[in-house]
């Protein structure tokens, strides 16, 4: 097998785009309750700069940021794997270590930091991703779309359970189970009932050790999880190393190809997502319709869009220019970015920092996130030239390799 070469740039650049678009789609996760993730209208009618806010943040980043980074870990894994094998170690060995490791952090960040933990997550869908990393591309799309397909089978019939639920709740005479029922799945949905906000205001706004112990009792676990966002997470994944093979993530692909896939993915998304707020909106942010809107009908646009995203990077991308440069080295820090976001959020907003938890309307918070985005650009570019990888990059593979890895030396060096 040929080896991979030691960096593409273009992955470097598109891993970048999506942990800073990460931020972006998980700020109002950090900084309200969960249930305002998902709608503007939780807690009551929302500003004209809110509900702007939140529409631009649906069309443009929520899901697809998040499935921009799946498909990049599928294709660093597919790197790392590839890397492996040319220089004759098991390549097994080498990722199910990686995999492990990125479980523990995963479930420290999960329980100890913050609730939407993606990284346990990932290591459990890239330890059954090892299973495909010899197919050929056609059968990694196949199986890809099939994974994708099964997903949104499962999230169509969570809408119709509730739909169901909310009719039996509404019916005449409806008994008090339907009933508290259906106010559960409304609290998830971001229509609460106000003692569920008065909860999860007080919660956000409670101390460190109080957050740490309702994180263990009440947060869904990593591998009960992977039941339910699973299959689009593998999908992704093995959308990566197709595009891995294929050229289209390393720039391999001709410009009219670009271009043809950057407009009809973005042009098909845009479109789709904005017809899907407007239905969201015409019915009020009611919560069957917002897990019809947000779960169901939002799946299938994500991968033309994914891609449209991927194809524009690579196309506006200028191989050395300051903004392209900055980027990818975030990107090749995005460990060590994903998880400084946390620290700063969590500071910010939760009761053992400053508090703001709940106090901040949401048009305000892309204000932070714009500031930490510039915090990201500024910090990793100069870490990189005086060091090889970024310090949870490092620590990452060192204990995968139970040896600490020479760090010193610019990561730019050819090979690095």
């Amino acid at each position: 097998m040929t080896p991979a070469p030691a960096r593409i740039a273009t992955l470097d650049l598109i891993r970048g785009v999506a942990v800073m678009g990460i931020l972006a789609a998980n700020i109002a996760a950090f900084a309200l309750p969960e249930f305002a993730y998902m709608t503007p209208a939780s807690m009551g009618p929302p500003s004209t700069p809110d509900l702007f806010a939140w529409v631009a943040t649906f069309i443009l980043v929520d899901g697809k940021m998040r499935g921009l980074f799946s498909v990049l870990f599928g294709a660093s894994m597919l790197l790392v794997i590839d890397r492996a094998e040319a220089n004759d170690e098991d390549a097994a060995t080498v990722h199910f270590r990686r995999m492990a490791w990125l479980f523990a952090f995963g479930i420290a960040h999960l329980y100890l930091l913050w609730w939407g933990d993606i990284l346990a997550h990932y290591a459990l869908v890239g330890a059954l991703a090892f299973m495909f990393v010899r197919l050929p591309v056609r059968w990694l799309i196949a199986i890809a779309l099939l994974c994708i397909g099964l997903q949104i089978v499962q999230l169509a019939g969570l809408a119709a359970y509730a739909f169901d639920t909310h009719a039996a709740a509404h019916a005449p005479g409806a008994s008090a189970k339907a009933i508290e029922t259906w106010q559960k799945l409304a609290d998830q949905f971001g229509q609460p009932s106000p003692t569920a906000i008065a909860r999860d205001l007080a919660l956000g706004r409670s101390g460190w050790a109080n957050m740490v112990a309702w994180r263990w009792a009440n947060v869904t676990g990593p591998v009960t999880f992977l039941t339910i966002g699973g299959p689009e997470t593998l999908g992704f994944m093995l959308l990566g190393m197709a595009g891995l093979r294929s050229g289209f993530l390393t720039g391999g692909w001709s410009r009219r190809r670009y271009v043809a896939v950057a407009a009809l993915g973005l042009g098909t998304g845009v479109i789709g997502y904005a017809s899907i707020a407007a239905y969201a909106i015409a019915h009020g942010f009611a919560a069957q319709y917002v897990a019809l809107s947000w779960l169901t009908l939002a799946t299938p646009l994500r991968p033309p869009m994914i891609a449209g995203y991927a194809a524009a990077i690579i196309l506006l991308a200028q191989p050395g220019g300051w903004l392209t440069t900055r980027i990818a080295a975030a990107g090749r820090m995005a460990f060590s970015n994903y998880l400084g976001t946390t620290l700063i959020c969590t500071t910010l907003f939760y009761g053992h920092g400053f508090g703001l938890f709940g106090y901040l309307p949401r048009v305000t918070l892309y204000a932070i996130v714009l500031l930490i985005w510039i915090a990201m650009l500024a910090w990793s570019k100069p870490w990189l030239d005086r060091f090889r990888y970024g310090p949870l990059e490092w620590l990452w593979r060192s204990l995968s390799r139970f040896a600490w890895q020479p760090i010193r030396g610019s990561a730019f060096e050819p090979n690095r």
